[in-house]
């Protein structure tokens, strides 16, 4: 690794690779004309790629309408999602999934069959009654049938809602009541690590603590593990389907009928059903996976997402299908059985592009930084991160031991809010420096501002990174709080720009450096959780009195969680290491396993202003190894600072 250090020293810009550049979808002049036309005339910008890229039912004639923070986009327009991502792409033979199981199962999926699975399935669903507007919880691993679901769903009018399947009963029960959802959608089991993870239960237990509105279940059969079955309200996924291949007629969709709510933790405790809709959010997926990801009829296209996060939504699903790109799923832990799984897929599948999350190359860095060697990867043409930023050090090991030092990578910054990229550069075109994710594609109106709200064009200095015009696939509110909404991404600036709770600066290139989160949410593996609903968890324990959580750097997962923890009376004594481990594990029972602290402290009181505030800069000195910075004099108790520094 030291030939990859004293490179990243002695050359931080990477130019474009020029073959890379002769073939690719966006030209240095079009991206040019691209940001030209936007900044001429963006409403005419827009309405050209909407007609362009997607097949409408009816075509709108306004492109843009409303005002902050209420837009609306091609409202009077008609189209149904699954028509852009299924039916005009059949009759093809195309490749639509392959999916690789963590048993090393392979199954692959055309365009031609996928289309018969989603009839088939909405069929289904619509012959037990769910029609438009309802709400349909899914609750699976990233498998074919989980696709299906999504497009289904998306094909009656449904309004999907997936929630990641390592989310506890808690969290899915939350989730659930929030949006009053008619069914759900699950599996038997699956594997992870090679270890069942039990769906179902989990399903039953959320069900079990008050769901009142849930009137179906439907489990797919994945695992063949045995499971409590409720015939009054189960139902077998097969047990449902038509004995005969049936054609269901796409709903009719306004632009702005939802498509879907998928729920991201916020600084309060209860989280956020971010609710997107459906002609803007297909229009940002569709151009963002042929700009930034340059995608081919001939690609293979992993992302290793999640379907459960927006990601998976729109990088998995809804953009490569609607391009009628081939895309590998896989069902698995990226280090089982061996470290190199993730090698091995893209040897053996020859994947052309790849888009991961910086804590994951920094896992299978630590795992084995010569490990690529043993595989050919020369299949990859373009690498891509998300999630989070990507540190200089995993950046040029990504792009020199993954990538054989020629193919582009794509550092995407962007938020469930967003719907899709925002700030990226492009392959082919965009000079790149580990560490940034360059500057807004075109249509985004990205900028910094102070506290004031003025612009910042000053390099280096950091400010609030903020959008300063619509776009289509922006959020379109929070489901039932409205207030919410406004107060968390409008009100700051009284509906001037659109707040991304992001810090940011830009360099002397113009280029955007994300520098964290201006709230108190903590991005872990590139998953948003908010500490209110952590602390909100420990503090749920019998022994707990209270408890603030903050974030500090990490070396794989990017950010790590610091719980620090008061007792109530009475349990002083108990053996706080055994706590601790308890304490984690109650975290994971109702939350899930990747809100659990790393690391916990105990003392007597939390440090508090005489006022009664709690001194959260101190408590991010203290995670972090930092030197006390804030005033301590307006302490209630100043002792307690060593205690707080004894970590569990």
């Amino acid at each position: 690794m030291k030939n990859i250090e004293s490179s990243l020293k002695e050359s931080r810009t990477y130019k474009p690779n020029p073959k890379f550049a002769s073939n690719s979808n966006v030209t240095k002049k079009q991206l040019d004309d691209l940001h030209k036309n936007y900044q001429n005339d963006s409403e005419q910008f827009w309405k050209d790629l909407a007609i362009n890229e997607i097949k409408w039912i009816k075509q709108f004639e306004t492109c843009c309408s409303g005002v902050a923070p209420y837009y609306k986009w091609f409202e009077d327009g008609e189209l149904n999602v699954t028509e852009n991502c299924l039916d005009r792409f059949i009759g093809r033979s195309k490749n639509a999934i392959i999916h690789i199981s963590e048993t090393n199962d392979k199954n692959i999926i055309t365009y031609d069959e996928l289309f018969v699975l989603v009839n088939n399935f909405s069929w289904a669903l619509q012959n037990l009654g769910l029609k438009k507007g309802d709400r349909v919880i899914i609750y699976m691993p990233t498998i074919p049938e989980s696709i299906i679901a999504v497009l289904s769903c998306a094909r009656l009018g449904l309004i999907h809602s997936v929630v990641f399947a390592g989310f506890s009963s808690e969290s899915l029960a939350n989730r659930i009541n929030d949006c009053e959802a008619k069914a759900i959608i699950t599996v038997d089991g699956f594997k992870r690590n090679g270890k069942l993870i039990q769906a179902k239960k989990t399903v039953d237990d959320a069900l079990a603590l008050g769901c009142k509105s849930v009137l179906k279940c439907i489990i797919f059969k994945h695992n063949g593990n045995r499971i409590a079955f409720n015939h009054s309200q189960d139902i077998w996924w097969d047990e449902i389907l038509p004995n005969k291949d049936k054609i269901v007629c796409p709903e009719k969709m306004s632009s702005e009928d939802l498509l879907f709510i998928l729920y991201t933790s916020g600084s309060t405790g209860k989280p956020k059903g971010i609710i997107h809709s459906t002609a803007g959010y297909l229009l940002n997926c569709i151009i963002t996976n042929k700009w930034v990801f340059d995608l081919k009829e001939e690609d293979i296209f992993w992302c290793t997402a999640d379907i459960g996060w927006i990601t998976g939504h729109s990088y998995v699903i809804y953009g490569p299908l609607a391009t009628g790109s081939t895309i590998l799923i896989y069902d698995g832990a990226p280090t089982y059985p061996k470290p190199d799984r993730f090698w091995r897929i893209i040897q053996d599948n020859k994947v052309t592009i790849f888009y991961t999350a910086p804590t994951a190359i920094r896992t299978l860095m630590k795992l084995g930084e010569n490990l690529p060697d043993n595989f050919n990867l020369e299949s990859l043409r373009l690498l891509g991160t998300v999630g989070e930023p990507i540190n200089p050090k995993a950046w040029v090991w990504y792009q020199t031991k993954i990538g054989n030092s020629a193919c582009p990578i794509v550092d995407t910054w962007w938020q469930t809010e967003t719907g899709a990229n925002m700030i990226a550069p492009l392959p082919g075109v965009t000079e790149t420096i580990p560490g940034t994710c360059t500057q807004a594609l075109p249509g985004i109106d990205a900028l910094i501002v102070d506290e004031k709200g003025n612009e910042i064009n000053k390099a280096n200095q950091g400010g609030y990174l903020v959008i300063r015009k619509p776009w289509p696939s922006m959020l379109r509110g929070i489901w039932g709080d409205k207030k919410r909404y406004q107060e968390t991404y409008w009100s700051k600036f009284k509906n001037k720009y659109y707040v991304t709770g992001d810090t940011a600066r830009k360099d002397k290139y113009g280029n955007i450096w994300i520098m964290g989160r201006a709230d108190d949410v903590v991005n872990i593996s590139g998953h948003r959780l908010g500490t209110m609903e952590i602390e909100s968890a420990i503090v749920s324990h019998d022994f707990v009195a209270e408890s603030a959580v903050v974030s500090y750097k990490h070396e794989i997962k990017g950010e790590a969680i610091h719980a620090f923890v008061t007792l109530k009376d009475g349990y002083s004594e108990v053996n706080k290491k055994e706590l601790a481990e308890k304490l984690r594990e109650w975290v994971k029972t109702k939350i899930g396993s990747i809100a659990k602290p790393d690391k916990i402290s105990f003392s007597n009181a939390l440090p508090k202003t005489r006022s009664g505030k709690i001194m959260r800069r101190l408590l991010r000195n203290i995670a972090r190894g930092e030197a006390i910075s804030s005033d301590t004099s307006t302490l209630e108790n100043e002792d307690i600072l060593k205690q707080l520094q004894n970590i569990l």
